[in-house]
């Protein structure tokens, strides 16, 4: 307890309980899943599931804050574990080196309370949004790009899901432009978030796109709608 000292006496006893008592999925544990597991695992929850099939390249370190030069050729999930569980040991660290398949995406929505979006491709979060509406699982998504990010927390039944803002995939761009800070100032807004989903403390952005501005240092709020005709959640 006395770990999680300053933020029980935000929380409360049965706040703090309730984070222990919760488990995450991190899909994709690059520059937002990075910053999200830090706090994540910071704040206590119980379980921690990282899922990444990619190594540690240099071109990471300006924004991956979980690795570092030595870190290099290294599989990013078995780094992540041994920093996350050196961070915090109480948590339980699953690390997953696979590619996020829709096989494996179902299998470990239905182990956990929440997934975050720590991914960079569009076509890996349509299958993760439309896996977790079929299993009532919350998903809060992240996108970077530059100096800009968006937030949406996707609650079925509550409210607009991912393919309601974005009806058709993006073009992917590869490699994504995005400045060091981007992604942290995201990562934390997720981690929040599920916080807040877990304790019941304030209020979660669902059908509110949180856009962040890095040049103006501004945020701005968009109310979205869940879609009459959406594929994947208008039958919830």
């Amino acid at each position: 307890m006395e770990r999680y000292h300053r933020q029980i006496l935000v929380l409360g006893e049965e706040g703090q309980r309730r984070i222990r008592n919760s488990s995450v999925l991190i899909v994709g544990v690059g520059g937002l899943g990075s910053a999200s597991s830090l706090y994540l695992v910071s704040s206590g929850f119980g379980k921690v599931i990282l899922v990444d099939n990619g190594r540690v390249e240099l071109s990471n370190l300006n924004r991956q804050i979980l690795y570092t030069t030595e870190d290099i050729g290294r599989p990013k999930v078995y780094v992540a574990a041994e920093r996350l569980s050196s961070l915090n040991p109480e948590v339980e660290i699953e690390p997953v080196m696979e590619e996020a398949s829709e096989d494996l995406i179902r299998e470990l929505v239905k182990k956990v309370d929440i997934v975050v979006d720590g991914l960079d491709n569009w076509e890996t979060r349509f299958l993760v949004n439309r896996v977790c509406v079929e299993k009532g699982k919350p998903f809060i998504h992240a996108g970077v790009r530059g100096m800009y990010g968006q937030l949406l927390t996707i609650v079925p039944g509550k409210g607009p899901c991912l393919q309601c803002l974005i009806p058709k995939p993006p073009k992917e761009e590869t490699p994504i432009p995005v400045v060091s800070t981007t992604p942290g100032v995201l990562g934390l807004l997720q981690a929040t978030e599920a916080i807040k989903l877990v304790t019941g403390y304030g209020e979660p952005s669902i059908g509110r796109l949180i856009i962040y501005d890095g040049v103006t240092t501004s945020f701005r709020e968009i109310k979205v709608s869940r879609m009459k005709n959406c594929p994947v959640c208008s039958k919830r």
